[in-house]
C-alpha cells in the first residue's frame, strides 16, 4: 500500500510545470487574434491586446466603436504614388493655362469700376486706381494679341515612322515616287560625270503642295549633289494639296528622308 500510495505521489507532481506568471497568461489568453491596420501609434505597450496591428498602440475610450467596418481602409487601398500620378494626369496644359490666366485677368479688370465721365475732379485714390485699370487693360491686350498670333500660326506635323498615320502615308508616299523618279530622270551630273552618295534631307511642305523649306540635314560630302538634290525635290513639286483627312490636324507637313544616289544611276529615297 505504501509503494502505491508513493507512486501516485510521484506521478502527480511529474505533472506539474512551474512557468512565468507572464508566460501562465499567454497560455490563458491563447486565442487567434484578427489582423487590422490602425492609424496611429503609441510608445505605450497595451497589456491586452485585442488584435494585431502593423504598429503597436495603447487602445483608449470606446475601442469597439473606433475600429473601421473595412477591413482594409482606403489609406491601405492607396498605392504608393497615386496621389502624384493623379496630379499630373490632372496638370493643366499650357493652352488650359493660358485661357485661365484670361480669364482671370478679365474678372479682374471688371471688377474695377469705371470712372464717372461727369465727374472733373478726381480724388488720389481714385486716380490711382483709373491707373491701375488702365495697366490692366493693357496688359490684357498684351495677352490677347499674344494669344491671337499663336493661335494664327499654321499647325506643323512632322512625320516619323512611328507616328505615321495612312492618310499623310499615302501622300507622302506619292511625294516620295515624285521626288525618286525626279532624280532617276534628271540624274545628278557634273561636267559630265555621274555623282553617286548619300545625304539626308528635311522636306517642309505647305497645305497647297508647295514646298516650302528643303534643308540638307547631313550632307555628302559633295556640295555640287547636294544643291542637286535640294534642286530635284523643288522640281518634283508642287505635290498636290492635302486631304481633309491631313488638314484636320497639320497646315503643314515635314519629313526627313535619306537620299542615297546609286551606282545604277538611279535614286532611292528612305523616310
Amino acid at each position: 500500500m505504501a509503494l502505491i500510495v508513493s507512486l501516485t505521489v510521484h506521478a502527480v507532481l511529474l505533472t506539474i510545470r512551474f512557468v512565468s506568471p507572464q508566460t501562465f497568461d499567454r497560455l490563458l489568453n491563447a486565442q487567434p487574434l484578427e489582423i487590422i491596420l490602425v492609424n496611429a501609434q503609441t510608445d505605450e505597450k497595451p497589456e491586452e491586446s485585442k488584435a494585431l496591428a502593423q504598429v503597436a498602440m495603447a487602445g483608449g475610450g470606446d475601442a469597439d466603436s473606433g475600429r473601421a467596418t473595412s477591413p482594409t481602409p482606403y489609406s491601405a487601398l492607396t498605392r504608393i504614388g497615386s496621389d502624384s500620378e493623379d496630379a499630373q494626369q490632372r496638370e493643366e496644359t499650357p493652352r488650359e493655362k493660358q485661357n485661365r490666366t484670361l480669364a482671370e485677368l478679365r474678372k479682374v479688370v471688371a471688377e474695377y469700376p469705371l470712372p464717372d465721365p461727369r465727374k472733373e475732379n478726381l480724388s488720389p485714390d481714385e486716380i490711382a486706381q483709373e491707373e491701375k485699370r488702365l495697366l490692366l487693360v493693357q496688359q490684357l491686350a498684351e495677352m490677347e494679341k499674344l494669344v491671337k498670333l499663336e493661335n494664327e500660326r499654321p499647325k506643323k506635323r512632322y512625320v516619323s515612322p512611328a507616328t505615321q498615320d495612312s492618310p499623310s502615308a499615302l501622300y507622302l508616299d506619292n511625294v516620295r515616287r515624285a521626288i525618286e523618279e525626279r532624280g532617276t530622270t534628271r540624274f545628278p551630273e557634273q561636267n559630265g560625270k555621274k555623282l553617286y552618295g548619300q545625304l539626308v534631307v528635311t522636306v517642309l511642305i505647305n497645305f497647297d503642295g508647295s514646298i516650302l523649306e528643303v534643308d540638307i540635314q547631313r550632307s555628302s560630302g559633295n556640295l555640287s549633289l547636294d544643291r542637286i538634290a535640294e534642286a530635284i525635290v523643288y522640281a518634283a513639286g508642287p505635290f498636290g494639296y492635302f486631304t481633309p483627312e491631313i488638314r484636320r490636324t497639320a497646315d503643314q507637313i515635314g519629313f526627313t528622308s535619306t537620299f542615297d544616289f546609286k551606282r545604277d544611276a538611279t535614286l532611292v529615297t528612305e523616310f
